[in-house]
């Protein structure tokens, strides 16, 4: 593919971790919020955006046509490369973007014993940077680069699902927690981004 690393190799690229195990993150979430015993106070739509790595071409056209108005929607949460997860640790940036996100966090935390890594970027290498861009506030879950990011051995015996598991816990109490919550999260300017930061998927 055009973003692979390894240009010029004619073999699949699985891509289990990126980002097949954001899509399995989402389809969990949505299992365990569909399970509740009555309905959040407010709608949680799931999307699966394609073309992330040619622009971020799915979410930025959803922002620019979205079936509600953009100002509608109260946050968004993003999964991107949760399956390598290591020491219990998972990063979750964009947490600038809105100040309710660091005690959302730690609630949604409580039990889970998650080492969390907190980020003040909303921007970045994945589709929660459109939803920054058109000032919506974000939550980006992330494990980590690795040596098979865009290579054909990012493959699905090297997943933790385990680690999604529990990054899946924590979505879905902070997705129904931004949900019920009275009142909306109030979108706040993150920082410039750190040019020498390395970057996501």
């Amino acid at each position: 593919t055009s973003s692979s690393r390894a240009p010029g190799t004619r073999a699949i690229h699985h891509g289990a971790d990126d980002n097949a195990s954001g899509t399995s993150l989402l389809l969990d979430v949505a299992r365990r919020l569909s399970k509740l015993p009555e309905k959040p106070s407010r709608n949680i739509v799931f999307m699966a955006f394609g073309a992330e790595e040619l622009g971020a071409l799915g979410s930025r056209h959803w922002v620019e046509h979205p079936p509600v108005p953009v100002t509608s929607i109260v946050a968004m949460i993003n999964a991107d490369m949760v399956g390598r997860m290591r020491e219990r640790t998972l990063v979750v940036d964009g947490v600038s973007t809105a100040a309710a996100w660091n005690d959302l966090l730690q609630k949604a935390n409580e039990g889970l014993s998650l080492n969390l890594k907190l980020g003040a970027e909303g921007f970045g290498a994945s589709d929660h940077a459109s939803f920054t861009a058109a000032r919506v506030p974000v939550a980006f879950l992330f494990t980590g680069v690795h040596d098979d990011y865009h290579l054909p051995s990012d493959t699905a015996e090297k997943i933790d699902v385990g680690g999604i598991d529990l990054a899946a816990t924590l979505a879905a109490r902070l997705a129904d927690a931004v949900a019920q919550r009275p009142e909306r999260l109030v979108f706040v300017d993150p920082p410039a981004a750190d040019p020498h930061r390395g970057g996501g998927s």
